[in-house]
């Protein structure tokens, strides 16, 4: 038996669950595959390297669920959220990072903690039986090897669906005559995102390109269903010629400074990429297009006319175990326990949330090898609701991968105004971030206490 966890998978949730055991004073081993082995969607070999998005959501922890996991992370000592608020760039009210600022600052993080051994290798196939405690964080791009091993231990097929990137664009080739700045609903400084509005008839000249478009579709990879929260501009079309105008490209919130007093029927937005400003990326611009199809669609954007991108949108396959029927309460497999899960694997989405069980897995590894149990972090709390999502709140023959929402939380005892109405809306949902506020407190104390017994 070893003393040292290891953690397999460095990217968010791995890097946070290593540090999350480094920090409890235990050594963690951490193996990454990438160079020795690239993915699909990885451009570097950087940790915790930001595939898609260059955005964490909304950082609003009053009324928002991923707001509030955000502040419950950050009060955990979260290596993600420290790394991220160093290297925020202006997104309204959300928190979008310097990707490459972010990613470098993880790594050089971890490499520097004196209990953290970085070792660049590929696990082939499940860890060897010596390896008393792993974490496995392998993300959605888990190596084929090991995937296939944990569908042969677990007698379950991994399910799997797609996950698209959105473009990038370079900020200099942008026609400003056509483009402004402004936040929707004048959220943040005002200049965190740039705005290129359509007519009706460019609109619907721009549903029918994308429609028509060539697409890029492994043969392997057909059938395979999308996350519903990361459709491809293509696939949200398909579902109707409105889809585009009530969702990434809705013009609501937003003042065309060149046409004043109308108001566009659609709008492209893009939000800043890196801490330069120099790089914007289109806002659920998620696509399949070929590359070639893209460069030319995209250019019929009022704006984008001489467009010049630095990156543009692919597709990737996304891996995730049927937790409610695989994991136990702590994330343990329960064909083997000696494994435990993190990150989207066990069917979590969203960057935060990933990490965020992440931080679970390295607490509970780190408290299980001091000889404590585990304990749960409250279902009241956004990472104990997601937690619980996962784990067995969610029903198995339906299980699919799911962002943190108030919706995971268990109700709030019926509240009502000095009129005597229901609250609802906003109020209702700093009503759960109050009781999360407390009750993580709660169990932050309860858990520094057993921890120093």
């Amino acid at each position: 038996m070893s003393h040292e966890i290891h953690v397999i998978g460095g990217g968010l949730a791995g890097s946070e669950a290593a540090w999350q055991v480094a920090r409890s004073g235990i050594s963690v081993i951490l193996h990454e595959m990438r160079p020795v082995r690239a993915t699909q969607a990885h451009q570097t070999s950087n940790l915790a390297e930001l595939v898609c998005s260059n955005s964490f959501r909304s950082d609003d922890a009053e009324h928002n669920a991923v707001g509030l996991l955000h502040e419950e992370m950050r009060r955990l000592g979260s290596l993600i959220m420290t790394a991220a608020d160093a290297h925020r760039v202006p997104a309204g009210g959300a928190l979008a990072v310097d990707r490459d600022g972010f990613s470098q600052a993880v790594e050089a993080t971890l490499l520097a903690h004196p209990l953290v051994t970085l070792v660049r290798e590929e696990i082939q196939g499940l860890p060897p039986e010596e390896w008393d405690s792993v974490i496995v964080a392998t993300g959605p791009l888990t190596s084929p090897d090991l995937a296939d091993a944990v569908a042969k231990l677990t007698g379950a097929e991994s399910l799997a669906f797609f996950d698209a990137i959105a473009p990038i664009v370079v900020r200099q080739s942008i026609d400003f005559s056509k483009a402004w700045f402004q936040s929707r609903y004048d959220k943040g400084d005002g200049t965190d995102y740039i705005n290129l509005p359509l007519t009706r008839e460019q609109y619907e000249a721009f549903v029918d390109a994308v429609l028509a478009g060539e697409r890029h579709m492994p043969k392997e990879w057909e059938g395979t269903p999308y996350f519903e929260g990361c459709l491809p501009i293509e696939a949200m079309a398909e579902r109707g010629r409105r889809t585009l105008q009530f969702g990434p490209m809705k013009p609501v919130g937003l003042t065309n400074p060149h046409t004043p007093g109308m108001r566009p029927n659609a709008v492209v937005q893009l939000r800043q990429d890196n801490a330069l400003g120099t790089l914007y990326n289109m806002v659920g611009f998620q696509t399949m297009l070929k590359h070639g199809e893209q460069v030319r669609i995209f250019r019929t954007i009022p704006g984008l006319e001489n467009a010049e991108f630095a990156r543009l949108g692919g597709i990737h396959r996304n891996t995730f175990l049927n937790s409610p029927r695989l994991l136990d309460a702590t994330l343990r497999l329960k064909a083997r326990p000696a494994l435990r899960f993190a990150g989207q694997i066990t069917g979590c989405e969203g960057y935060v949330e990933s990490a965020g069980i992440g931080l679970l897995a390295g607490r509970f590894a780190a408290a299980e090898r001091t000889g404590r149990r585990p304990m749960l972090p409250p279902i009241t709390t956004a990472l104990g609701a997601l937690l619980g999502h996962i784990t067995g709140g969610a029903r198995a023959e339906t299980f699919q991968p799911m962002n943190v929402t108030f919706g995971l939380f268990p109700e709030l005892p019926a509240a009502h105004d000095e009129r005597g109405r229901e609250v609802r809306g906003r109020d209702r949902k700093r009503g759960y971030a109050m009781r999360a506020r407390a009750d993580l407190a709660t169990w932050i104390a309860s858990d520094a206490q057993l921890a120093a017994q």
